[in-house]
Formats: C-alpha cells, sequence, structure tokens
C-alpha cells in the first residue's frame, strides 16, 4: 500500500458541516478516493486505533473526542500519498500550520484539527486495514 494513506476527517468538522468541502480540497490536491465510509466510533473502537498512544497523557481526551460524534474514514491513493496528505493536512496546531492547508483553514485547535492522517506507510496499512476490508477498498 505503498501509494495509499489514510484519513479521518474528524468529529469537529463533520459536525461544522464541512465535510464535503474536504473532500473537495482532496480531490482538488489531486487523490484518488479508495475508499469512504462515514461511521460513529464507539470509545472502545477508538482506544483501539490509537492504542499506539495509550501512555500519553492526551489519550483519554482524544479518544473521548474521537467517539463523541460522526466521522468519515478514507483511504486515498496517490504517489507518494502519506507525505502528500500531511503536507495537505498541515501541522497538527492549526496557528502554526501552513496557510492553504486543511488545518489552518479548518481547525480549531490542537485537539480539534478537522483532519487525522497515517505517519508512514507501515502505519497507513495498518489504518486502512483497521476501518476497511479488501473488498472496501476499490
Amino acid at each position: 500500500m505503498a501509494d495509499l494513506t489514510f484519513g479521518i476527517i474528524k468529529p469537529d468538522a463533520v459536525k461544522a458541516g464541512i465535510t464535503g468541502s474536504i473532500i473537495q480540497r482532496i480531490i482538488d490536491d489531486g487523490f484518488r478516493i479508495r475508499a469512504l465510509k462515514l461511521i460513529h466510533m464507539t470509545l472502545k473502537q477508538a482506544q483501539g486505533f490509537y492504542a499506539v498512544h495509550r501512555e500519553r497523557p492526551f489519550f483519554p481526551g482524544l479518544t473521548e473526542f474521537m467517539s463523541s460524534g460522526p466521522c468519515v474514514v478514507m483511504a486515498l491513493e496517490k504517489t507518494g500519498a502519506v507525505p502528500a496528505w500531511r503536507n495537505l493536512m498541515g501541522a497538527t496546531d492549526p496557528a502554526k500550520a501552513d496557510q492553504g492547508t486543511l488545518r489552518k483553514e479548518f481547525g480549531a485547535s490542537v485537539g480539534e484539527n478537522a483532519v487525522h492522517g497515517s505517519d508512514s506507510d507501515e502505519n497507513a496499512a495498518i489504518e486502512i486495514s483497521y476501518f476497511f476490508s479488501q473488498i472496501e477498498i476499490v
């Protein structure tokens, strides 16, 4: 899955009604959406997804937030997908994100920053398989 990455449009962005705007930006940036679905994670599912951060102080708040409402999970394809998606997302802190990035435009804070993305090809494969079966990736 070297040319695939994983993304989430987080509950804050879905609640704000900007899902379509974010998806349009993804397409405009040259990504092909290979899988997409609207879900509402349970707390247990969010804890499983973010298990790598279990010992971090922000883990409880993160998993509560990610299970607080619907989000959109996506498998995205593009040459160099992981760095391309991270560049489009921008810095974790919207205040420090570059102009033109999703987090600068749509994020409100470090915790509510509109989107999530994989940080490596290996994690992209793990994260995609957490939410999608092979038959769902078209």
